[in-house]
Order: C-alpha cells, then sequence, then structure tokens
C-alpha cells in the first residue's frame, strides 16, 4: 500500500477515512454504525447515508473540531441527541462528541447531520427525533 505520507495511511483508503457513529437520542434508543469513505468517492460500511455523509465531512472545514469556549452562543435546547464519532479521517485520529445543547453545538450538529442523524437534512433536525 502507497503512503500519502511518511507517518500516516493513503487517503484514498478506506482505512485512512474509516468511522464508528453512535447516536444516543437521549430517550433509550441507541444506534451505531460503520463508515468509511475514499477520496475516490468509493463508500462502504453500514451508515443508512453513508454517500451524503462521507460528501458532507469532505466539504467541512474542520469537521471534528468542538465549539470554541469563548464563543457566544444562544441558549437553545435542541434536544437530549447525543452522537459520537471514533476512528480516523485522512490518517488523523477522530474522537468527536457532539450535543444539541446550545445554538452553537446545533448548528456544529447540523452542519454534519447527515452523518449524525441519516436522513436529516442541515438545518432541519431540530426537534428530530
Amino acid at each position: 500500500m502507497s503512503s500519502s505520507s511518511p507517518s500516516g495511511p493513503s487517503a484514498t483508503t478506506p482505512a485512512g477515512r474509516s468511522l464508528t457513529v453512535a447516536l444516543d437520542d437521549g430517550n433509550g434508543t441507541r444506534q451505531t454504525w460503520q463508515l468509511a469513505c475514499s477520496v475516490d468517492g468509493t463508500v462502504s460500511g453500514d451508515h443508512p447515508d453513508a454517500t451524503n455523509a462521507c460528501a458532507v465531512i469532505a466539504a467541512a472545514k474542520d469537521p471534528w473540531a468542538p465549539v470554541d469556549k469563548d464563543m457566544a452562543c444562544t441558549m437553545i435546547y435542541g434536544g437530549p441527541q447525543v452522537a459520537t464519532v471514533q476512528g480516523t479521517w485522512d490518517g488523523v485520529s477522530v474522537d468527536a462528541r457532539f450535543v444539541r445543547t446550545d445554538g452553537c453545538e446545533i448548528a456544529r450538529w447540523d452542519r454534519l447531520a447527515p452523518l449524525l442523524q441519516p436522513g436529516s437534512v442541515p438545518g432541519s433536525s431540530r426537534g428530530a427525533m
């Protein structure tokens, strides 16, 4: 296997973009999916919206970054849902947690909605589930 850099796997292989997504709806239902995305557009795993999930991650700037602690956020509660994403993306370790506890966290969730809440449209997940 070729390497895109001396320190990591090739980004063209699913191993370089392989994630486990866990969604807890806050009401006792937990779902877990596997997702692998290659830069050539090939997707695999059991994620129900794999193609859209891979596309939204690829288009996002720094998709795993948490909300800046100094950010002023509206105090709007978006629901009890919690999602975790773990694995690797372009050979970088991912361990991210997403919640809907305020306006900033809701916006962060909505940017990756097809990954976190398959079947949803970004910006429309308020009150979903």
